[in-house]
């Protein structure tokens, strides 16, 4: 019998506490909302269909205006000290990272608690909600601004739309593509063995095991 076949299951690991996930659903509705009545009052089919837009412009200023929120009421007291953390793992780079990229490499690759492309997600919806934010102020207030600012503001936003449409669309299929990485931010757990293979940094920042452990214990001679 080998060692792994008498070892005790490991139990699961926290991945999100409530407070980041708190943040990132609220913070998805939001996004959900704006792109909702965003194509409600830009794409013709769609807001004929709806119609209303005095209401869909209303509840998408208020959605933008309110999309910082969560976010920043999520960072401040020490409440926030996990999500602060993540926040700093999501801003550093790796060379296991780099390496994540070429696919000849990726499974040598040594990742900590998140992928290179949820990094890359991360910071291009996060600068997107920002030049959003500015964009749709100077759209809405036009009087405050002069015109060429406001002809730059419409076509910024307009494209800015359209990547944050592609970006969410990705990130929803491959979410929805690892049913335990979603359980981890639906509920707040994974499993060990998932973080082993998937994760070994963070596993081993976690447990202050090595990951690789088990494949050493249940190698033949």
């Amino acid at each position: 019998m080998t060692t792994a076949a008498i070892r005790p299951p490991e139990p699961d690991l926290e991945r999100f506490d409530r407070v980041e996930r708190a943040v990132h659903w609220t913070t998805a509705a939001l996004f959900g909302v704006l792109m909702l009545t965003g194509a409600a009052l830009y794409m013709g089919p769609i807001s004929t269909l709806v119609g209303r837009r005095d209401l869909m412009r209303t509840v998408h200023v208020v959605a933008g205006l309110t999309l910082p929120l969560p976010f920043i009421v999520g960072l401040v007291g020490k409440w926030g000290v996990r999500l602060r953390r993540d926040l700093s793992r999501l801003s550093r780079w790796t060379h296991d990272d780099r390496s994540w990229w070429r696919r000849g490499r990726r499974a040598s690759a040594r990742l900590g608690k998140f992928n290179p492309g949820q990094k890359l997600n991360t910071m291009f919806l996060g600068a997107a909600a920002i030049v959003m934010l500015g964009s749709g102020v100077m759209l809405k207030w036009f009087s405050i601004v002069p015109l060429d600012w406001r002809v730059g503001a419409t076509f910024v936003h307009d494209w800015f739309a359209l990547g944050i449409w592609v970006a969410v669309a990705v990130h929803i299929f491959l979410a929805t593509n690892d049913s335990i990485a979603l359980h981890g931010m639906r509920h707040g757990t994974v499993t060990a063995k998932w973080a082993r293979t998937k994760r070994p940094r963070w596993y081993e920042e976690e447990t202050g095991r090595p990951a690789d452990r088990f494949k050493q214990s249940t190698a033949g001679p």
